[in-house]
């Protein structure tokens, strides 16, 4: 199968048998001696055997398989969704705080939280969340820190949604790489 145009990864893999394949990210060979064939990795595994088809008609069904699975489910995202253990506070990953700033002009002083906001595919944003000043502090706090988990969470759904419309963009690629090979 020839290199498709799409955003997917792919490498060359050899078997032992000498043959060569492009093969997409998400599909494994495995060559042991009992086992000749394409495994699927993507949202679980599935095994194509060589068996009597050969390797050539495995690798397109294990292909055809694996944009099926990219089309009809979300795409595996790895943000942090747990505090790290060494954090030393009880906040959720990605907020941080709170931070106590000192205004230049006097001697007033003010708490925020800190929010880390992941982007499909540019850098995560740091976004300040305000809490209140020294006379405000203690009955807004909870109400900023709801604000900071609220939007950490918005942000994560949708770095997941971009995540899966652009996995789905290059499956798309794919499948029309796969007709044409099934067509040759």
């Amino acid at each position: 199968m020839p290199r498709p145009d799409t955003s997917l990864k792919f490498r060359d893999v050899v078997t032992p048998a000498g043959e060569s394949f492009v093969v997409p990210q998400g599909i494994q060979r495995i060559d042991t001696r009992s086992t000749h064939g394409w495994q699927v990795r993507y949202q679980g595994t599935k095994m194509f055997s060589d068996g009597e088809i050969g390797a050539r008609k495995a690798l397109l069904k294990a292909t055809e398989d694996l944009a099926e699975r990219i089309a009809t489910m979300p795409a595996p995202v790895s943000l942090q969704r747990q505090p790290s253990a060494n954090k030393t506070s009880d906040l959720p990953a990605g907020v941080s705080g709170p931070i106590l700033r000192t205004r230049r002009s006097g001697n007033s002083r003010s708490a925020s939280f800190s929010v880390l906001l992941p982007v499909y595919g540019k850098p995560s944003i740091i976004r300040s969340i305000y809490i209140g000043s020294e006379s405000t502090y203690s009955e807004r706090y909870q109400g900023a820190l709801e604000r900071a988990v609220e939007l950490r969470a918005d942000a994560e759904m949708a770095y997941a949604l971009a995540a899966t419309l652009a996995r789905r963009k290059a499956a798309r690629g794919l499948k029309a790489a796969v007709r044409r090979s099934n067509a040759a």
